[in-house]
């Protein structure tokens, strides 16, 4: 192992609220060799509020020189400092600074650890009203018209929640293109200023989203997308229908059997398929027709 007692912590900060701080973060930025921050700033900022004293070198890490300070912090974990990474709200990595550092850590065998804690992702997730179960974060969407346009129309087929980051400049004309690859009806909710004084959930389909947000909006944007609905294993449109069924006669399936498996692969009525089948080709034109009612 190349660390000889260094760690690299990954520590979340509050999005908003000043109380969501663990006591570990506390005594994690108090206890630090080294504190790598987005934001010096807001750093000792953050710890005189929580009346701590950091006792380590406060370094300056955010995008413009993750590249240059990645292996200046490297060089302090090999040589057995505990280096705290903090980013100005939520979990380092995420949309934020850490992802090089991480991966350098992990080359050279250096632990990592991680301060669990606030993130905007979860946060608008649980709020959003939308399902849970399977998502996917897309972080920010590309600045220019025609790459962001690009960048949905590859997701439009997405069946996962999606959860996107957006500046509030941007908002309006983001949920405007979502609508045109997405779909004008397709649910979605905006998330502004998570956890903070003036939190607001908008909860809509996305064309009517895009003329809200043409007003203008302000704070701290999450949002919050449906993702599209299964296509059925069957088309649902008639030829489709009745030619499924006549395959499975042909098979050897009664027409019931037949119906009854081309509506569930449909997503259809049964009576729906039975009628489609019938007013076509009348009950005794395709297969065998014994056993046609539906039930």
């Amino acid at each position: 192992m190349d660390g000889s007692g260094g760690v690299l912590v990954l520590a979340a900060t509050p999005i908003g609220q000043l109380a969501d701080a663990s006591l570990r973060l506390g005594q994690e930025l108090a206890g630090a060799d080294v504190l790598a921050a987005e934001d010096t700033r807001r750093l000792r900022r953050l710890c005189a509020d929580l009346g701590i004293r950091p006792r380590g070198m406060v370094v300056s890490y955010f995008e413009g020189n993750e590249a240059a300070k990645t292996p200046l912090l490297l060089d302090a974990l090999r040589t057995g400092q505990r280096v705290v990474l903090v980013t100005d709200a939520g979990m380092p990595s995420v949309s934020d600074p850490g992802y090089r550092l991480v991966s350098a850590a992990i080359e050279h065998d250096v632990p990592i650890t991680v301060v669990p804690g606030p993130s905007a992702v979860p946060t608008a997730l649980a709020i959003s009203g939308l399902p849970v179960d399977r998502f996917c974060f897309e972080g920010f969407l590309p600045r220019k018209a025609g790459d962001r346009g690009r960048r949905l129309a590859g997701l439009a087929g997405e069946q996962r929640t999606m959860v996107f980051f957006e500046a509030p400049h941007r908002t309006a004309a983001t949920l405007a293109a979502m609508a045109e690859a997405f779909g004008p009806d397709r649910a979605a909710a905006v998330c502004r200023e998570l956890t903070k004084t003036h939190e607001e959930v908008r909860r809509s389909a996305l064309a009517e989203l895009a003329g809200w947000a043409a007003a203008g909006v302000l704070g701290e944007i999450t949002l919050v997308v449906a993702g599209a609905a299964p296509t059925p294993a069957v088309p649902p449109d008639p030829d489709s229908l009745r030619a499924a069924v006549a395959a499975r006669e042909a098979e050897g399936r009664t027409r019931k059997e037949a119906i009854a498996e081309v509506a569930r692969l449909a997503e259809r009525p049964k009576r729906e398929v039975y009628d489609v089948v019938h007013r076509v080709h009348g009950p005794e034109a395709v297969g065998d027709s014994s056993g046609d009612e539906t039930s």
